[in-house]
């Protein structure tokens, strides 16, 4: 007997003590187990509970998608899907920095490429609620030197603008480019007022997709709260929805610290546009970004009708056949054979390839966040229409190009 009770010690000890396979978490369990794991932010949310009947039906499917379609040797980063803050799987795999072995969890921050969009547009938001900004007020009233004279905040926010982007620069400018120079966003107003680049189109015109936008937004932002844009997005957005974990990079302070992007097992380089903010440079987790999803749900947070502008579509809004289309700093697809309209915002900079997708009619949020190149974050697109709209008549997901990964490894 006494033997029995040793033998039966023993192996409780040797199990719960030694090495676990580091498995999603996907809840199919208890009650007490998904409690541990919801989001939630200081704004009142009218949202209900999230029924064991939906757990149980998407969460497998959840997982044969990212098991399928994400992860891989390929794939460094982290996936969350959540519903009413109710996280339904998170998973997280790879590297912060691959030279110290830095793992990637919950609280890495992951620099978030153009979803810094979502968050820049949504601060200049909060300033128009405010009445600090006018959605139609010019740019010139708040960057006097800014030479497009006809150009206003909400064509920068939607992309009719019809300014060069600013990686042209160097080719319009050719012997004037330094290229040992790390520019700030400062640079790019100053070479738009010196050099005044023609424009691709004329104002308003049509839609271009385009990250000086988001660098002149963001010294707007400035202007208009008397702070750096690192401090003034603390105070409208990360501060307020207890996003600890999100960050805007400073190139001068960050670099070692900040997780770093790869292509293979080679670290990306820092180049002369890795100072430059509003349109990137933005670092968060999935976690955090459930949060600031959350939020977009309460008044007390952002009024909901000035919201809605970031939906509406003005690339292609007047169009009855319109496939996909661009919000303010949101952009959106025209699901089809249903026409539903999914939004989201993908990223990439660097080894970074990142994807958040809110899916407000069923207030869920999916996001992918990943440091090492591939397109495997962007697939979440796919997971998303095939499992929450209506079906399409042909499934969506198709094989992921090996050429893509492949060449990670050169």
């Amino acid at each position: 007997m006494k033997v029995a009770l040793v033998t039966f010690f023993l192996y409780i000890f040797f199990y719960f003590s030694g090495p676990r396979e580091k498995r999603p978490t996907a809840f199919f369990g208890s009650k007490e187990n998904r409690d541990s794991t919801f989001i939630t932010v200081p704004f009142p949310l009218k949202m209900g509970g999230v029924s064991e009947a939906f757990i149980r039906e998407k969460t497998p499917k959840i997982d044969s998608f990212y098991n399928k379609w994400i992860k891989s040797p390929y794939y460094s980063g982290g996936f969350i899907v959540a519903k009413n803050g109710r996280i339904l799987y998170e998973d997280y795999q790879g590297y912060a920095d691959e030279r110290t072995k830095t793992p990637i969890d919950s609280l890495t921050a992951i620099h978030l490429a153009s979803v810094s969009k979502v968050l820049t547009a949504t601060a200049v938001l909060k300033l128009v609620e405010n009445d600090n900004i006018m959605l139609d007020q010019k740019v010139t009233d708040w960057l006097p030197k800014f030479p497009y004279q006809d150009i206003t905040v909400r064509m920068l926010l939607n992309h009719r603008s019809g300014l060069q982007p600013y990686s042209s620069f160097s080719a319009l400018m050719k012997k004037n480019w330094d290229n040992r120079k790390v520019l700030c966003n400062q640079d790019i107003l100053d070479m738009l007022s010196k050099y005044k680049f023609k424009q691709l189109f004329h104002t308003n015109t049509r839609f271009d997709y385009c990250n000086t936008n988001y660098v002149l937004l963001a010294l707007i932002i400035e202007r208009a709260t008397g702070m750096n844009y690192r401090k003034a997005m603390q105070k409208l957005v990360f501060k307020p929805l207890g996003m600890k974990s999100t960050y805007v990079f400073n190139y001068d302070t960050d670099r070692e610290t900040a997780s770093k992007s790869y292509k293979g097992a080679k670290q990306f380089p820092w180049d002369q546009f890795d100072a430059l903010y509003g349109d990137k440079n933005i670092y968060s987790t999935p976690r955090d970004l459930v949060k600031f999803d959350l939020a977009t749900y309460s008044p007390d947070f952002i009024d909901q009708k000035l919201l809605q502008e970031a939906y509406y579509g003005y690339s292609n809004g007047n169009s009855s056949k319109a496939v996909k289309d661009y919000g303010l700093g949101m952009r959106m697809k025209f699901l089809q054979p249903s026409g539903e309209k999914m939004i989201f915002h993908n990223g990439w900079w660097h080894g970074n390839n990142t994807s958040f997708v809110p899916v407000r009619k069923d207030t869920l949020t999916v996001v992918c966040l990943g440091n090492k190149f591939s397109n495997r974050p962007y697939t979440t697109l796919n997971m998303v229409s095939d499992l929450f709209y209506k079906k399409p008549k042909q499934a969506h997901a198709t094989e992921i190009p090996c050429e893509l990964e492949l060449a990670g490894d050169n």
